[in-house]
C-alpha cells in the first residue's frame, strides 16, 4: 500500500501520463504509430517514478521494474531513480535509496539512472544538488558518467518548456558541477538535443531543422543528444538516419559519439533491440557491440585543464567515430 506521504509527493512531483503524450505538450505533428512508441517512454519513467515513491523496501520496487519490458526498462528505472533522489535528499533526513539501487538492480541501467538523477534536480531547489550523486566509488563509470545527471536535467527542461528552451533558445544558469560549471551548459544540451527527437516526434527533417535553429556553437552538444536519443529509443528508417548523418554534416562525430554513448548503455543492460542495432550502424559504421567495446576502451580518462573527464571521454570517442569524409576545424 503506498503511504500518505508518498502518494502528496507523487502528486506534487509527478505528471500524469496524458500530460506527457506530444498532443497534451503542444508538440509538432500528426500522431503516428512512432510518436505512441515514443510517448510510451516518459510514461515509462512516470510509472518508475510512482512506484520509486509508493514502494516501502528496494526488493518491491524491482519486483515492480520487473514487469516493465525489456526494452523500456531503463526509462523506468530513469524514473524510480528520480524518486529515489528526491526521497533521499528532501528534509527532515538523508537517505540511501538511490545508492541502494543502483548498487543492486539497477546497476544494469547506470547511464539512465544518472538521467533520472537530472529529473529529480528539475525539481529540487539547487541548495540540495550537492547531495543527490550517491558515493558510488569502485564503478568505473563513477563520477565521470554523473554529468548524464546534467543531461537530464537540460531533456527535462526542454521537454516541459519548449517555449523558453526550444523555441527562444534560453540557457539555463550555470552550476559548478565536479567543480566545472563553464562545462555545465555543454552537458545540458546533450539532453535538449535528445529533447528535439522526441519533440519532433522522431522525423529526422524537423530535427535537423530544429538542430540547425540554434547558434552554431550549440550544434556539436545537441547532435550528439541526437544520435543517443535517436539509437536507444528508436523511431526512425535506415535512410532517414543516413539523412540525417549528412545533415549533421561537421558535426557527424558528434552524432556517432551520442550513438555509441546509446549503444554503451545498451550493451550494458543486456538488452539491444533491433532499432539500436540499425541506428548504430547508420551513424556510426559499426555494431553496437563494437560501439560498446570502444566506449568502455575510452571511459577510464583523467580530466584536462579546464575539462571534466566526462568530456575527455566524449572527445576521445569522437576521434574514434567520425567519418573519414567529415572534416572538422
Amino acid at each position: 500500500m503506498p503511504s500518505v506521504l508518498g502518494a502528496v509527493r507523487r502528486l506534487l512531483m509527478s505528471p500524469s501520463l496524458g500530460e506527457v503524450t506530444f498532443a497534451r505538450r503542444g508538440f509538432p505533428g500528426e500522431p503516428s504509430s512512432v510518436t505512441r512508441r515514443l510517448e510510451a517512454v516518459p510514461q515509462s519513467v512516470i510509472c518508475g517514478f510512482e512506484w520509486g515513491i509508493d514502494t516501502r523496501d528496494l526488493w518491491e520496487l524491482e519486483r515492480r521494474l520487473d514487469l516493465i519490458d525489456e526494452e523500456m526498462a531503463g526509462f523506468a528505472y530513469e524514473g524510480a531513480t528520480m524518486a529515489c533522489t528526491i526521497l533521499d535528499v528532501l528534509p527532515p533526513r538523508r537517505g540511501t535509496r538511490t545508492r541502494e539501487l543502483l548498487r543492486g538492480p539497477g546497476d544494469r541501467h547506470l547511464f539512465l539512472a544518472y538521467i533520472g538523477i537530472g529529473f529529480a534536480m528539475a525539481r529540487l531547489p539547487r541548495r540540495l544538488w550537492r547531495h543527490v550523486v550517491p558515493d558510488l566509488s569502485g564503478s568505473p563509470y563513477h563520477p565521470t558518467m554523473t554529468w548524464l545527471a546534467v543531461d537530464g536535467y537540460g531533456f527535462d527542461r526542454a521537454y516541459f518548456d519548449v517555449e523558453r528552451f526550444v523555441i527562444r533558445q534560453e540557457r539555463l544558469g550555470t552550476y559548478p558541477w565536479q567543480g566545472h560549471a563553464g562545462y555545465f551548459a555543454r552537458a545540458v544540451d546533450q539532453g535538449v538535443g535528445r529533447a528535439l527527437w522526441f519533440i519532433h516526434g522522431g522525423r529526422t527533417a524537423d530535427v535537423t531543422a530544429a538542430v540547425h535553429a540554434f547558434a552554431e556553437q550549440r550544434h556539436g552538444d545537441l547532435w550528439s543528444g541526437v544520435g543517443l536519443a535517436a539509437t536507444f529509443a528508436g523511431g526512425s528508417t535506415p535512410s532517414d538516419l543516413a539523412s540525417i548523418r549528412r545533415s549533421a554534416g561537421r558535426y557527424a562525430g558528434d552524432l556517432a559519439q551520442g550513438a555509441a554513448f546509446a549503444a554503451k548503455a545498451r550493451s550494458h543492460a543486456g538488452y539491444v533491440p533491433e532499432h539500436s542495432e540499425v541506428a548504430m550502424w547508420a551513424l556510426g559504421d559499426r555494431s553496437v557491440a563494437d560501439a560498446a567495446r570502444l566506449a568502455s576502451d575510452v571511459v577510464s580518462v583523467a580530466a584536462e585543464p579546464g575539462l571534466p573527464a566526462y568530456e575527455v571521454w566524449r572527445r576521445r570517442l569522437r576521434t574514434h567515430l567520425v567519418p573519414a569524409d567529415v572534416a572538422r576545424a
